[in-house]
């Protein structure tokens, strides 16, 4: 009679489990999972482009719709960022009264300009990212009560360079401001003439001071305000002959690089060198003025230089 082998299992005691043959000496090793490394670099956390902004100089985390609604200036530590031009017209005259000329003109490529890439394709490209004709933009508009004639330079095309279509632009505007009797303004911001226009580009330096020598001789006003960086063919011209000349915080001006300068002279340069407060101690640089309080300045500075009191041939 065969015999049934079973086990019987006692209420509340777990059956016990089967030992397990220890694998052999030179057997290999089983691929149990690894435990993940801990990192002693703390994660850093991707920040959504388009929503926050670091400052590059004291490294705050900027809100962009809170620099936007700030003009672009830095509320920690007044750090004033770049600008586009028509943020900058609208941040100045009132409200839809800017009247833009030569809205359409444009650069061609004269010299047939050819590199790593050809100066046609340069200027098709930054018009399209930039929405812009060219490096400049003018027309009048009104600031406080008086009607101004206003160039603003954009250095996001081209680095602000300074071309025959810049040259030409700012030159109509002046004449046109001598014509109708009003005050001139020209906010630059320029790495200096344009290279791929050649010696047509130099030559915009003596038209622009050409055009503010008549204005001058007909006795109006011209406000110059530079903006960083103002450098080059652009210093050299019509954005250092204002009668006014007014620099934003801590703004790059001059006209060769601190390098140039450094290799030519063999010598040190003192701190500060060519930025708007180490320039106004030395008289090139009439008053620095923070981009919240430009408008209303140029409101009082306007009202003063129009009037038959303050401006020798205006209003008499």
């Amino acid at each position: 009679m065969a015999t049934t082998s079973f086990s019987k299992k006692m209420p509340g005691v777990d059956a016990t489990e089967p030992a397990l043959t220890p694998p052999p000496a030179n057997a290999p090793a089983t691929n149990f999972p690894k435990k993940p490394k801990l990192s002693s670099k703390p994660r850093k956390r991707d920040i959504p482009e388009g929503l926050w902004t670091k400052c590059p100089k004291c490294a705050t985390m900027l809100f962009d719709k809170e620099l936007d609604e700030n003009l672009k200036v830095c509320a920690r530590c007044q750090h004033h960022f770049p600008i586009g031009a028509r943020e900058r017209i609208h941040s100045l005259v009132e409200t839809c009264s800017f009247e833009e000329m030569d809205a359409d003109m444009v650069s061609v490529d004269v010299l047939n300009f050819t590199g790593v890439a050809s100066y046609t394709s340069k200027l098709q490209s930054y018009q399209k990212s930039t929405g812009l004709k060219d490096a400049v933009i003018t027309g009048f508009g009104n600031i406080g009560g008086q009607r101004t004639a206003l160039g603003v330079m954009d250095f996001s095309f081209l680095g602000g360079s300074m071309g025959s279509v810049v040259g030409e632009k700012l030159s109509r505007m002046i004449e046109r401001a001598t014509e109708r009797g009003l005050p001139c303004i020209i906010i630059s911001t320029s790495g200096g003439a344009r290279m791929y226009e050649g010696m047509f580009s130099l030559m915009q330096m003596a038209k622009t001071c050409a055009a503010l020598a008549y204005h001058a001789k007909s006795k109006l006003p011209y406000i110059s305000i530079l903006t960083h960086p103002t450098t080059a063919g652009v210093m050299a011209s019509y954005a250092s002959i204002g009668d006014l000349i007014i620099a934003e915080p801590g703004a790059m001006i001059g006209f060769a690089g601190p390098r140039v300068i450094k290799d030519t002279t063999q010598a040190e340069l003192p701190p500060g060198f060519q930025t708007a407060e180490f320039l106004l101690d030395r008289g090139l640089v009439d008053t620095i003025i923070a981009r919240k309080d430009m408008k209303a300045s140029l409101i009082d500075y306007l009202g003063y230089m129009t009037s038959s009191q303050g401006w020798p041939g205006i209003g008499s």
